[in-house]
């Protein structure tokens, strides 16, 4: 044999033990993390949901012109979405814009059409979503990571999705009907947390006339602060419903705005990649439908949540000392979130875990939990005192949080359970003792709600979890066992384990949630009469597998070749990404 052949099997031989030491240690590594084996870290989570994602590689220039049909795929569908929602959203009884007008007018007149350009428009985006994936996470069979997308190629992606959307009329939710209703009682000085839109407004006014009928005696549900803003919105449009919306659907830009900036940075310091976090939690289609086009506080919510987290842990996980500019930090952040509070009450438990966060730096002694505590209460209990006095609305908005538990919701697992126990009992005529077990469950699930929460709180305190993968693993459990659940709910769990759950135990269920629930509700917020959602499925259907056939050779429907081989050595790989 050659000098030369003899150098070439030694580098043959070395790559390849380099690729058999590096996948056994994986393997080990992956084993010993499943198993609990290895010793706990404040930096990283050992949780089985999660694991470390490295930098890859970007796409090729057949990927890259394949993104460009994804991305023109799914802003089709968001445009189809917009045009179907003028005969087929969310639109109000009263000013309706297209009502009269001899082109848009038509939407309206041909009811099933519409919906079926809406549902064709809606199974599109999440199709592009799906096939966009295939660029920000997976794995091939090798076990090597594929070629990412970059920051910037899907920040245009989903601005592209969204712009149409913004300029929609609502879809899926007749709930910014509610806000604006509400806001008006606000701007007329009466008390929207002691009489509803019936009473105050008049049943005939023209913003009572579109909220639905079941909240039209009922009072707002929502914290001073969002409606501290729905004032000032109520003082600016009026009575005009379609301004109205597009301010409100303004605040959820916002918010948006705020989910897309605080996101890969948390997810960061949770090492995961920026793109797969924001693949799955901001270009998600329930973030795009329920937040952008359904117009829902929560954007503003959540955005404020993550966004104080993010400041917060910033200071927090410094190496500098907690003095000066970090303690503003900490101060800052900590106000952010009690401020997302006072939108909806459920945030408020970010506080919690940045506190924990705060006595695990602190030493994680009694001591320091005990200081942390205080310190974070009165943010929180100063915040919220200064928005209900400044906002003139006082803290009545405690005693409306159970307002939307009139609405038995088939997404709630405790009512669900009341739910059919109550008709089993109506089947083996016993009787319907629904209310009577949904005494009994919806209690029940609060206390595991609670101990679950208890018990994240206690693994950041310890240094097992991060801080944003127990507020995500707290939050979806909360939405699970809540009273009523809302599709847009689901976001509360999704986003912030977005940034930190990464295994397909956690993305694979999450997923599939995420597309099963945003094809099946109609886009009016209410229900269509059967024939016409069969008629329009049918429609949708063979639309939807014509698309798939004709694009078969220019979208990814089928799984992309591997990374080279080379892709296993150890220098592919950058550090967390």
């Amino acid at each position: 044999m050659t000098a030369a052949g003899q150098d070439s099997s030694a580098t043959a031989g070395r790559s390849f033990a380099v690729r058999r030491d590096l996948l056994r240690h994986r393997t080990v590594s992956a084993g010993r993390r499943v198993l609990g084996l290895d010793a706990p870290s404040a930096n990283h989570t050992i949780a089985v949901l999660h694991d470390d994602e490295r930098e890859a590689p970007g796409l090729a220039p057949r990927e890259l012109i394949q993104l460009r049909y994804v991305r023109l795929f799914g802003a089709t569908g968001a445009v189809m979405m917009a045009i179907g929602a003028l005969g087929a959203g969310a639109q109000p009884v009263l000013q309706n814009p297209t009502q009269g007008v001899r082109l848009l007018g038509l939407f309206a007149r041909t009811q099933t059409s519409s919906l079926a350009i809406v549902m064709t428009g809606t199974v599109m985006v999440v199709l592009a979503w799906l096939l966009l994936g295939r660029f920000a996470i997976g794995s091939t069979a090798s076990g090597a990571p594929l070629r990412r997308l970059s920051r910037s190629q899907l920040d245009r992606t989903i601005l592209l999705w969204v712009i149409p959307l913004t300029i929609a009329p609502p879809m899926f939710s007749r709930d910014v009907y509610s806000y604006l209703a509400q806001s008006e009682i606000t701007a007329r000085g009466l008390d929207p947390y002691g009489i509803g839109p019936a009473q105050a407004l008049g049943v005939d006014h023209v913003l009572t006339r579109t909220v639905p009928t079941i909240w039209r005696d009922t009072p707002a549900p929502y914290g001073p602060f969002f409606l501290w803003l729905g004032r000032a919105i109520s003082e600016i449009t009026g009575d005009n419903i379609v301004v109205g919306i597009f301010m409100h659907r303004l605040l959820a830009l916002i918010g948006v705005g705020l989910i897309v900036w605080a996101l890969p940075r948390l997810a960061r310091r949770c090492g995961v990649a920026a793109v797969s976090a924001l693949w799955l939690g901001a270009a998600n289609p329930l973030l795009l439908f329920h937040l952008v086009s359904g117009v829902h506080n929560e954007a503003l919510m959540l955005g404020l949540m993550l966004a104080g987290m993010e400041i917060a842990l910033s200071a927090i996980e410094s190496t500098d000392r907690l003095r000066g500019i970090n303690l503003v930090l900490l101060l800052g952040g900590c106000s952010v979130i009690a401020l997302s509070s006072t939108i909806k009450i459920p945030s408020l438990i970010a506080l919690g875990f940045v506190g924990m966060a705060l006595a695990r730096r602190w030493g994680g002694t009694l001591r320091a939990l005990i200081s942390a505590a205080a310190l974070l209460l009165a943010v929180a209990a100063a915040v919220t005192l200064l928005v209900s006095s400044a906002s003139h609305l006082g803290i009545g908005w405690i005693h409306t949080l159970g307002t939307a538990n009139a609405v038995r919701s088939w997404m709630s697992l405790p009512t669900s359970i009341g739910v059919i126990t109550g008709f089993g009992g109506v089947l083996l005529g016993i009787g319907d003792h629904t209310t009577a077990v949904l005494s009994l469950t919806r209690p029940i699930a609060a206390l595991v709600a609670a101990f679950v929460t208890l018990r994240m709180l206690i693994a950041v305190l310890t240094g097992r979890l991060h801080p944003v993968g127990a507020l995500g693993v707290s939050l979806g459990t909360l939405v699970l066992l809540f009273p009523v659940v809302q599709p847009w709910y689901l976001l509360w769990g999704v986003i912030p384990l977005a940034a930190w759950a990464t295994t397909p135990a956690f993305r694979i269920p999450t997923i599939a949630a995420s597309s099963i629930v945003c094809v099946i509700l109609m886009p009016n917020g209410a229900e269509f009469q059967p024939i016409t959602i069969v008629q329009a499925s049918i429609v949708t259907i063979v639309t939807c597998v014509l698309l798939i056939v004709l694009t078969r050779n220019v979208l990814p429907w089928r799984s992309q070749p591997g990374p080279d081989q080379s892709a296993l050595e150890p220098t592919a790989y950058a550090g967390p990404s």
